[in-house]
């Protein structure tokens, strides 16, 4: 968890009047026509944490209590809602669970608001929404910041699979505590009063007290109720498969223009750029703006819409052979619908290097996060790579690393990566270029502690006491699971913008098989940049209106 700065303009404890405003009588009088007044007596329970679709309730007199349970199972109150304030954070834009328990704190008039007229008001009244969106938006912050509402995850910081769930939390904006087993003598003592051996480690402690032991992704994302519930019988008017920059603009602009849309994400929100610590030449953000916060406001975005996000679940193989398609998820599931815009993105590539997945999680990392670079601080790390991101990531880290050691096969960076970047790299002392080098040899225990490489050119070999590599050295498509639906190129990049025949597609971003379209980095001959995916995931969905309303001859 990050902590909140007294000169960061972003944390909600700076922003107070915006976290929790209180709305005038005119505002007052336009939210009850949504809703219906209600007295409610002191103590009675308004919501609780794992419903989901809980009411929006503003509160005319009296207060509601917000809180949820400590580990001694008493409640804690964080936070009261007075006259003229309301409840709910970005879980009310959502399908998922609530985090915490509401319950009123006196004899209470309010105005209850049901999730249908809560969308219907937050549309039909653009000022409201516009303070309840920054509200919610903040109050997440606020949860995260201070890990209420959220889970205790257990185990040693450096661990594969504590690096794991706990990107998993970070990235999907959970609110959670790490406890690092291998320094704090208190969680050794949390872990034996929970009856657990430290090889179980990690370990994720919930609420309720209830101990998920080593839990994979999807099982953590079911118990929290991060992902949604699927109905087998519904038929999407378009499903969304990726949850990248691509992706979530094809989400917010089919969902805004009143299209029942689905969004299918394996990991979290945001794609690869999701992980970029900072992208500083994405238009209309001067000072830069992080992929996970680019990524989390565009996701509440399309939820406001009416968009349905799933999380953590994957596509395993799509029925083309009929209409609507079939989409079969990894937990058996199956969503059905009449229009599909593929948006994977890409996997990371790997080293090809003796003792290379022995270390992925223990040392071998593929984004440079604070979680990241938390890890590292103080240490020598190595960035392997030549494009923007290894660019983003070595200016980032040499904030808090001792030294960052960049290495790449060409000549340099001009040819790969913004100019913006090549100039900071060149500029900062704690930063060295290697060009024509490459990673010869790893070493560790269990965890990476020696990396090497040699360069060609000098016919120097290095070794380096290093226990953090970044490798960022591309990606390449994720489209397995289309099998033999549609054509792809010789490196499995969609090709879109012809049909199956070869003839001229009226979308360039239209695949072989009707009703199926491709964008971002999974389309072949796509710009690998933010601002691309976003234009083509906005744009694709006038293609997808003519197909699913096609105009009579």
């Amino acid at each position: 968890m990050s902590k909140p700065s007294e000169n960061d303009p972003s944390s909600p404890l700076n922003r107070r009047e915006q976290t929790f405003p209180r709305l005038d009588a005119d505002m007052a009088g336009r939210i009850a026509t949504y809703g219906r007044e209600e007295y409610v007596p002191a103590g009675t329970m308004l919501f609780q944490r794992g419903q989901r679709r809980v009411d929006y309730f503003f509160i005319i007199e009296g207060c509601i209590e917000i809180y949820d349970f400590g580990e001694d199972g008493q409640p804690r109150i964080f936070n009261v809602h007075g006259p003229s304030q309301f409840t709910g954070e970005v879980d009310l834009f959502s399908e998922r669970q609530v985090m915490v328990n509401g319950r009123t704190g006196a004899d209470t008039h309010l105005i209850r608001v049901d999730p249908a007229g809560f969308r219907r008001m937050v549309s039909a009244e653009p000022d409201i929404g516009e303070i309840i969106m920054r509200a919610f938006i903040l109050r997440r912050v606020g949860l995260i910041q201070s890990g209420q509402g959220g889970v205790t995850l257990a185990g040693s910081a450096h661990a594969a699979d504590t690096v794991r769930l706990r990107s998993f939390l970070i990235r999907n904006g959970y609110p959670y505590r790490l406890l690092d087993t291998d320094v704090d003598e208190d969680t050794r003592h949390l872990i034996d009063g929970f009856g657990l051996d430290p090889t179980e480690c990690p370990v994720v402690i919930l609420p309720d007290r209830r101990v998920l032991r080593c839990p994979s992704t999807a099982t953590l994302a079911d118990e929290l109720g991060i992902t949604i519930e699927l109905d087998a019988s519904h038929v999407y008017d378009t499903t969304v498969i990726g949850a990248g920059p691509a992706g979530l603009a094809a989400a917010v602009y089919a969902a805004s223009e009143g299209l029942d849309t689905l969004v299918l994400e394996a990991l979290a929100p945001g794609g690869q750029a999701g992980t970029s610590s900072k992208i500083e030449n994405y238009l209309g953000f001067p000072t830069g703006i992080s992929g996970q916060a680019l990524a989390g406001r565009a996701q509440v975005q399309a939820m406001k819409f009416g968009a349905h996000m799933a999380i953590a679940r994957s596509v395993e193989r799509m029925d083309c052979s009929s209409h609507p398609y079939r989409l079969h998820l990894d937990d058996g599931s199956v969503v059905t619908t009449r229009s599909v815009v593929i948006a994977t993105g890409a996997r990371y590539r790997k080293l090809v290097q003796v003792d290379y997945e022995r270390f992925e999680g223990q040392g071998i990392h593929y984004a440079a996060t604070a979680m990241e670079a938390t890890l590292c601080a103080g240490e020598e790390v190595v960035v392997v790579g030549g494009g923007n991101s290894a660019g983003q990531a070595a200016v980032f880290l040499a904030r808090t690393v001792a030294h960052v050691h960049i290495l790449v096969r060409g000549d340099g960076l001009a040819a790969t990566m913004s100019d913006y970047l090549v100039q900071r790299i060149a500029q900062s002392p704690r930063i060295t270029l290697h060009s024509h080098c490459q990673i010869d040899h790893l070493d560790g225990d269990g965890y990476l502690r020696e990396v090497g490489w040699h360069c060609t050119r000098t016919g120097v070999t290095t070794r380096r006491g290093v226990g953090s590599l970044f490798v960022m050295i591309g990606a390449e498509p994720n489209t397995a699971w289309l099998r033999d639906c549609l054509d792809l190129d010789r490196k499995g990049f969609v090709l879109t913008g012809r049909d199956a025949d070869g003839f001229a597609t009226p979308s360039p971003y239209a695949t072989t098989l009707r009703g199926v379209f491709a964008v971002g980095d999974v389309r072949s001959g796509s710009v690998k940049r933010v601002a691309s995916g976003v234009g083509e995931g906005s744009v694709v969905v006038q293609a997808i209106h003519r197909y699913l309303n096609p105009s009579p001859v």
